[in-house]
């Protein structure tokens, strides 16, 4: 017969891509690696291979916007591949394993704005620890594998330097051309939790809020429980709101007040580290899974693990859809 289109066609799965409204059974065609073609039926002979997914869920592939992979380097990193294509996890983005000091050995996505990344804990320990020009030079140099600039609003760190740590990492994102990505909530319960009112403003349309369900201080609650004014304007600019579960930066009891408030997060991730995986956190689908059951349909969810976090990555011309 003629010779086959193309590569592998997943047969017969409910496709379920909401950036494309699609939403049933499909067929789905690949070759050479990208998707070809979606339509009710794909002649099986039109294909090198075929696979059978009858009741199955066929999504884009998932993004885990938030992870810990430096694995031999930082004490927290995991095997990628753990979190990654053993769980279904095409995409993961480490969020600042590692510095501009430490940058080399691995490639990032974003880049810690403290030199040595998380090898050193705490992370910030002195003024010392942030090299801005060399952070600059390193996301510069990067060829585009560094997409953002991480910062994490904890003590020591705030204690030392106060909103001038996240104003100089915004610096830094700013004139290399990135985002920042900001990790909230103080994880030593130290520092004021009214700092989240003078950080959310400096963030710009682009920059990511990570941990957006904590439940330490400097999260998006008042003491009265009612969310910041500066979080629904930060939403409303286009900042993007990630929840990453991490081991003790997702509280269920904060995030119901912030969804009875009605400003709902974008973006779903693990915070995957090897302690948090010993405890809370082993999966992307197991975080879905959580989402699920506080309300969010299935397409939500599928959203806030594909399209959204390619968006707020930078990486949604080739990630997060199957778009032909």
């Amino acid at each position: 017969g003629p010779f086959p289109m193309y590569d592998l066609i997943v047969k017969r799965g409910t496709v379920v891509d909401p950036s494309q409204n699609l939403h049933g059974v499909t067929d789905v065609a690949i070759k050479d690696g990208k998707i070809a073609k979606i339509a009710v039926e794909i002649p099986a002979e039109e294909s090198k291979r075929v696979v059978e997914v009858n009741g199955k869920v066929v999504t884009p592939g998932i993004i885990d916007l938030h992870t810990h992979v430096y694995s031999g380097v930082t004490d927290n990193g995991v095997d990628p591949d753990i979190g990654g294509v053993r769980a279904g996890v095409t995409t993961m983005v480490d969020a600042g394993s590692s510095g501009c000091d430490t940058f080399a050995g691995f490639p990032a996505h974003f880049l810690h704005i403290c030199r040595t990344g998380l090898a050193t804990n705490p992370d910030i320990f002195s003024p010392e620890s942030i090299n801005l020009d060399k952070t600059i030079e390193t996301i510069k140099g990067s060829n585009g594998v560094i997409t953002g600039v991480k910062a994490r609003m904890v003590s020591p760190a705030l204690e030392i330097m106060g909103m001038e740590m996240p104003r100089m990492a915004k610096r830094a994102a700013v004139e290399a051309g990135v985002p920042l990505m900001v990790h909230i909530g103080d994880t030593l319960k130290r520092y004021d939790a009214n700092v989240i009112r003078e950080l959310l403003p400096i963030l710009d349309k682009g920059d990511i809020v990570t941990h957006y369900f904590t439940g330490n201080p400097g999260g998006v609650l008042d003491s009265n429980g009612k969310l910041v004014p500066e979080a629904k304007e930060a939403h409303d600019r286009g900042v993007w709101l990630d929840t990453a579960h991490g081991r003790m930066n997702f509280t269920f009891d904060v995030a119901e007040k912030v969804l009875d408030q009605g400003v709902l997060p974008h973006c779903i991730s693990t915070d995957l580290t090897v302690p948090g995986r010993q405890i809370t956190v082993h999966s992307m689908t197991e975080m879905m899974t959580r989402f699920l059951a506080m309300g969010f349909t299935f397409d939500q969810v599928v959203t806030m693990s594909t399209e959204n976090p390619a968006k707020a990555a930078g990486v949604a011309d080739r990630l997060g859809s199957l778009a032909v």
